[in-house]
């Protein structure tokens, strides 16, 4: 169910879902960043879901650009002007990523073009289309290979989550946090890495039966402690699972950044204006 960043299939699932708990909401992270922002379209109330873990917690997302758009430095990075960079939709973690590496690199009047798939905007980098994009690591690796491998991109940046998660792929790239100038820049971090650590989980409707709840929190903490998930995970995802469990996930949730500063800058670069100035 596409549409708004996770927003659309968090409405759904929180007015229109049967609360039996046979109807289950797996929404990108962005929906919990939405509410927290009181972005608009969020017809929502996070405390009223029940949130059941996230089976990967560490995560890692890098900035790259097509090789023969000749932006393969820093420098020709910032000297260029209107660079193209895709996303999804505007609210999706990839889009708010997006510009946020492009606020922490000082792209010059940098331009987000949003529609795209997740495939869809790596074919549009290749065609030339868009010059740039963020992809999350286990993604690239898995769609992409041949990126790296043939040197098709230049990857300039990287995002760690935790801080101090390093990829074993990319270990040599230079953390987004070391372009920081600022206490605010790097608080801009510490809220951009608490929505992501708090990132996409499965959901139920409110008043989903408290039994129901239960049932489903312990089949899926049964599941994430069992080896032979860990396993499968890396089988078919390639990394190895960070889980958290559903009773951890809503400490977390609780956690998550408040300060109204922090909030509007954080806001400034989820929405659609140009990007603050430093």
């Amino acid at each position: 169910m596409p549409g708004g960043g996770g927003r659309k299939a968090a409405n759904h699932i929180y007015r229109t879902a049967r609360a039996d708990g046979l109807t289950i909401g797996f929404p990108p992270g962005g929906f919990i960043s939405a509410a927290v922002l009181n972005e608009p379209g969020v017809d929502y109330e996070l405390d009223k879901f029940s949130f059941f873990g996230t089976p990967e917690s560490e995560d890692h997302y890098v900035f790259l650009t097509r090789r023969d758009s000749n932006l393969g430095t820093l420098d020709r990075l910032r000297a260029a002007s209107g660079i193209r960079i895709g996303g999804q939709s505007v609210g999706h973690s990839i889009y708010i990523l997006a510009r946020l590496f492009s606020y922490l690199l000082s792209l010059k009047e940098p331009k987000f073009i949003t529609g795209y798939s997740g495939p869809e905007m790596d074919q549009a980098v290749m065609r030339g289309e868009l010059d740039a994009r963020v992809n999350r690591v286990p993604a690239l690796l898995q769609r992409n290979a041949e990126w790296i491998e043939k040197k098709l991109v230049d990857v300039h940046a990287i995002l760690q989550i935790p801080k101090t998660s390093t990829h074993p792929r990319f270990a040599h790239l230079p953390e987004l946090e070391s372009f920081a100038r600022t206490d605010k820049d790097r608080r801009l971090l510490e809220v951009n890495r608490a929505f992501r650590i708090a990132s996409a989980t499965f959901i139920t409707p409110p008043r989903t039966p408290p039994e129901r709840i239960r049932t489903l929190r312990d089949a899926i903490t049964n599941a994430y402690n069992d080896p032979e998930f860990s396993k499968d995970y890396k089988k078919i995802t390639g990394e190895t699972p960070s889980p958290i469990l559903p009773d951890e996930f809503d400490v977390i949730i609780k956690k998550l950044p408040r300060n109204p500063e922090d909030i509007d800058l954080y806001k400034k670069i989820a929405g659609t204006g140009p990007l603050p100035g430093h």
